[in-house]
């Protein structure tokens, strides 16, 4: 009988259930089928999110998505196959196409489900306190949105909108293999931001400003979010570019979570054993200052990167990438362990949490720490190179002398060397980035190359 779990009147924990269900059927029919290992993984999401600009609505939207990610093996062959159809027949037909891509595929010796004994327990998952449901409807989401901008363009008649959004997401993730795991979450992810145009005689620039939390009553009201942007807005007014120099360079906590991004991106193990990669031979070794810790906190309640499992289903810990400044780990899932020779570390699909230590106060006091330099809000282009560590982006911000804030800059580049980046950290601020992933306050970093006229 074929089961449809995604009726509107469904509670969250009914939805879980069936989607455990139809998991277990899966990983039923790939056996029936003789497939030798199955893993299964789906997510269903739901929401509400509207757009407004200069007092009109946009758009309105509402999604309802859901897919299931099917692996088979047959020995060390895998095939893969997805489907959005929950039907027993869509099911049966996905996973003999998942299965005829297997018998055709080569072998890879280090294909695979994930070791049984480091699975985590489907009844011992932590209670991570992800999901808190916003009840908004379309016309209260137009009415914040609405506010939001109203009160970003109060600021100042040289503003104009380009937008301001209020979204509300549900989702649950379900995952499960031939081992016997199947683990599930639940969680919520709600957010509102403001898009603006400033302009005066120099010219218009732009700017944005977000809120975004698993909690709605702890989103920045919409006032306050839409003053917010306007003042980054306006502060760009008048920027001019900058002789080139050899700098500190101050990243705003926003930015630097980024390069705590690229850093993982580093130190990934899909890079380390294909050889391209910078921290190659960096394992064991000072990659920081030794005030430096730079570690994985996946059981945080509430957090938006928080996660009980894997993307393998293996129990996900706390534990150091880097310790007192000297490389600890690579970033390895179960596949590139094994091209390493070295256990998962249980970051198959990436990091939950990542924190790193702090040695100074907030944004003000780093701005007088660094005396006269750049502080960078915006970062343009891809520019790093991660085989060698060459790094230069385009960037915005303000030019500091003596500790204040003297300019907004523009048509500038930040160059440097990552590896010289993160050996010269000088600071890191207690101004903790916490709407995403990274949790990091503003980096100080000396001796970079700035780039102007």
């Amino acid at each position: 009988m074929s089961q449809n779990p995604t009726s509107p009147s469904q509670s969250p924990e009914q939805l879980r259930s069936e989607l455990e269900q139809r998991v277990d059927f899966i990983l039923q029919e790939a056996s029936k089928q003789g497939a030798s290992a199955c893993e299964v993984g789906v997510s269903h999401n739901t929401g509400l999110s509207v757009g407004v600009r200069q007092g009109e609505v946009e758009t309105v939207e509402f999604n309802r998505d859901q897919g299931f990610a099917i692996s088979l093996y047959v020995g060390q062959r895998k095939g893969s196959a997805s489907t959005s159809d929950t039907s027993d027949e869509a099911i049966r037909t996905t996973v003999s196409a998942a299965l005829a891509i297997a018998r055709h595929a080569s072998e890879d010796p280090y294909a695979g489900l994930a070791d049984a004994a480091l699975m985590a327990r489907s009844s011992e998952l932590p209670d991570l306190d992800l999901y808190h449901p916003w009840e908004l409807n379309a016309e209260k989401a137009i009415e914040r949105a609405l506010a939001c901008e109203a009160a970003a363009l109060a600021k100042d008649a040289r503003l104009t909108s380009d937008s301001a959004n209020v979204s509300t997401q549900q989702g649950c993730r379900v995952y499960g293999n031939s081992h016997g795991f199947i683990g599930s979450a639940i969680g919520t992810r709600h957010s509102a931001s403001a898009v603006l145009i400033a302009a005066d005689e120099q010219g218009m620039q732009r700017d944005y400003w977000y809120s975004i939390d698993r909690r709605a009553d702890r989103l920045s009201s919409a006032e306050a979010l839409g003053e917010r942007a306007a003042e980054r807005t306006l502060a760009r007014l008048g920027a001019r570019s900058v002789k080139t120099a050899k700098v500190p360079v101050l990243f705003a906590a926003d930015q630097a979570a980024g390069l705590l991004g690229q850093l993982m991106g580093a130190i990934a193990g899909g890079s380390v054993y294909r050889e391209s990669t910078f921290l190659l031979d960096a394992m064991g070794q000072p990659i920081f200052p030794d005030w430096v810790t730079i570690d994985e906190r996946p059981h945080l309640p509430q957090a938006l990167g928080s996660a009980a499992f894997d993307g393998e289903g293996l129990a996900t810990r706390a534990k150091s990438f880097v310790d007192q400044g000297v490389l600890q780990s690579w970033m390895l899932s179960s596949y590139s362990g094994r091209k390493l020779g070295l256990p998962s570390t249980a970051n198959a699909g990436g990091v939950h949490n990542l924190h790193i230590t702090t040695n100074a106060g907030n944004l003000d006091s780093l701005l007088k720490e660094m005396g006269t330099g750049l502080l960078v809000t915006e970062m343009m282009g891809q520019g790093v190179n991660m085989v060698t560590g060459d790094y230069s982006r385009g960037a915005g911000g303000f030019w500091v002398e003596n500790g204040e804030i003297a300019y907004p800059v523009k048509e500038i580049t930040v160059a440097g060397n990552m590896r010289d980046m993160f050996t010269q950290l000088r600071c890191v601020g207690s101004d903790t980035e916490r709407r995403g992933n990274y949790l990091t306050g503003s980096w100080l970093v000396d001796g970079m190359t700035v780039g102007g006229a």
